[in-house]
């Protein structure tokens, strides 16, 4: 996949985790009173969605500077951890079942294993594909 859409992603997300933010300060604090141990969950949910947002900028530049195996599947690793992790957070919090709990840890390895990806495409060998562009 190019930088572009790496980086197009990944700022989606990141304004979907300032918004999630906002209704979780906004609406679920002040008008649905969740209790404050739901809040501290969402709150980790919300910060863990940008964290990886960022993350796919990041791979987003790398991908734009040099086509990578590495930094797509960093890329790939990054979305599905937001899905699994943040996402199974939001659906257990709005639906009450534990169900979406248990995917919560794989969304999490995912994470890692997309960090560690990230460090294989930014060490990753140079190539005559290097190119200081965005064209992705």
């Amino acid at each position: 996949m190019t930088g572009r859409f790496w980086i197009a992603l990944g700022a989606f997300l990141a304004g979907t985790a300032v918004a999630a933010g906002a209704v979780g300060a906004h609406v679920l604090e002040e008008t649905y009173e969740l209790p404050a141990e739901q809040l501290q969950t969402y709150e980790t949910a919300v910060r863990y969605q940008m964290y990886h947002a960022l993350g796919l900028l990041v791979v987003g530049l790398v991908a734009a500077r040099r086509r990578s195996v590495w930094a797509t599947a960093a890329g790939c690793a990054f979305l599905i951890g937001i899905i699994l992790f943040s996402g199974g957070l939001y659906a257990w919090l709005w639906s009450g079942e534990s169900l979406f709990v248990r995917v919560v840890p794989i969304g999490g390895l995912a994470w890692i294993i997309g960090w560690l990806l990230l460090v294989g495409a930014a060490i990753g060998t140079s190539t005559s594909q290097d190119r200081p562009t965005f064209d992705g």
